[in-house]
């Protein structure tokens, strides 16, 4: 009897050990996922930033991973971006070296910035570079692993699964105010993803690029997002060969129609709903309102009746080049017309920021959207967002919101403008007469030295 009992349960046990072991996910792939780790790297940026009117750097660590040969370093926006002022790459043999900014995409969060190959050479520094996976080929379960810099931790590895492969965000980058999410969809995983992740890949066991983490869900566990590698891999060829994405707008945003399709008399997974107009946009000039329904686009029927279809729609129009016709099918009120739409170049509501310091004011540019939106008719595209107390523009009693429109009675349209007449006050220090325009209406202000 004892002996029948032992005989059981060395039974039960190898079969508890042959389960266990089926169920372990296997290790990565050792020379790919070798050769991966060798291309993450950590990214330390130091930002210029403008508050209230005083220009201060701040300085962040993310994460990133060299695609190329010639050391093009892919990461998100929102780690380096037009207001790096330095950027130092560590690689993988913890050697420092210098990059420079190539450009971004805030709306997809990406970025690419490009080794100092001169210094690599003179140093005899080597490193390796990894290759995108294609995302459009993962299944939900699919194992993957998180590689970054998380809290300056190198090369740090995280074990998840794809939880889901279609999410989506439409909103702003924390701390900028850009939009970002709409023209994507967003990877889902349970790796851990932490502060300083951001930029880092997430990868397959064979070591292929097929995310770049991006975000994470806060006071949450094992809630992390990554750009997927198809739309990574587009935009970065933008990138390096233009430093910038260009897209198309008309000046729509738009809601999925789920459980509304009764209200508004249409047939279920046909058409998507019109949000809202951005004013004096394309849209808004052809008399599009929200409310409407776009039923196709192009003679090219939609359908946005759940969130994660929207990015797909807004890309219909946003990958077609500026000046663009495009033809919408519109139902309003039972009734279906055809409106065309002169498609415009697509801009952020948010402009690029810069401060003079001598004159103690900081200054956005204002974007075409952000004009139409707060109404403002000017051909000058400069706000003061910032002044520093007790310099000259405090003391001729300047206000965040008022627009330069001259300066010593010389008009102000650009920033360039705005840079030569400081650049002649620095020169030659003396009082100035600046005319802005504020509440739209005149006003002026006296500049003058007082020793700043």
């Amino acid at each position: 009897m004892k002996r029948a009992l032992s005989l059981l349960s060395g039974i039960c046990l190898g079969m508890l050990l042959c389960s266990c072991a089926s169920t372990e996910p296997s290790f990565p792939d050792n020379k790919g996922f070798d050769n991966l780790l060798q291309s993450v790297v950590r990214i330390d940026v130091w930002e210029a930033t403008q508050k209230n009117g005083d220009s201060t750097i701040v300085r962040s660590i993310g994460s990133g991973v060299i695609m190329s040969e010639d050391g093009m370093v892919l990461t998100n926006a929102h780690v380096a971006n037009r207001y790096a002022t330095k950027i130092i790459i560590t690689l993988s043999n913890l050697e420092r070296v210098p990059a420079k900014f190539i450009g971004w995409d805030h709306w997809t969060d990406l970025a690419v910035v490009q080794l100092d190959t001169d210094d690599v050479k003179s140093r005899n520094l080597s490193f390796s570079h990894a290759q995108f996976g294609d995302s459009a080929k993962l299944h939900p379960g699919e194992v993957v692993y998180a590689v970054g810099t998380p809290h300056g931790f190198a090369r740090t590895v995280t074990r998840g699964i794809i939880s889901n492969l279609h999410r989506f965000f439409g909103g702003t980058i924390i701390g900028s105010g850009y939009e970002t999410g709409i023209f994507n969809t967003w990877i889902q995983t349970d790796a851990a993803i932490n502060p300083g992740n951001s930029g880092g890949p997430l990868v397959t066991a064979e070591g292929k690029v097929i995310g770049i983490n991006t975000r994470v869900y806060t006071d949450s566990n094992n809630l992390g997002f990554s750009v997927p590698s198809d739309v990574a891999r587009d935009v970065m060829a933008a990138l390096i060969a233009n430093g910038r994405v260009d897209r198309g707008y008309i000046g729509i945003t738009f809601a999925p129609l789920q459980d509304m399709e009764k209200y508004f008399d249409v047939d279920a997974n046909r058409g998507v709903l019109v949000r809202n107009v951005d004013s004096g946009s394309p849209a808004a000039q052809a008399g599009i309102v929200p409310g409407d329904i776009v039923l196709s686009i192009n003679s090219k029927e939609v359908d946005g009746r759940f969130p994660e279809q929207l990015p797909g729609i807004m890309n219909m129009v946003a990958r077609l080049p500026a000046g663009s016709e495009v033809k919408l099918s519109i139902l309003r009120n039972g009734a279906i017309t055809e409106k065309d739409v002169k498609s415009e170049p697509l801009e952020s509501r948010v402009g690029a920021e810069f401060t003079l310091e001598k004159w103690g004011v900081g200054i956005q540019e204002i974007t075409r959207v952000f004009a139409r939106e707060a109404r403002i008719e000017s051909d000058s595209n400069l706000m003061i967002i910032g002044i520093r107390s007790g310099y000259p523009f405090a003391l001729g009693n300047a206000m965040e919101g008022d627009i330069i429109v001259s300066v010593d009675r010389k008009k102000i349209e650009t920033r360039e403008d705005l840079q030569k007449a400081y650049d002649e006050y620095c020169a030659n220090p003396k009082k100035t007469l600046v005319e802005v325009l504020r509440n739209h209406a005149v006003s002026f202000l006296v500049i003058e030295p007082n020793g700043n």
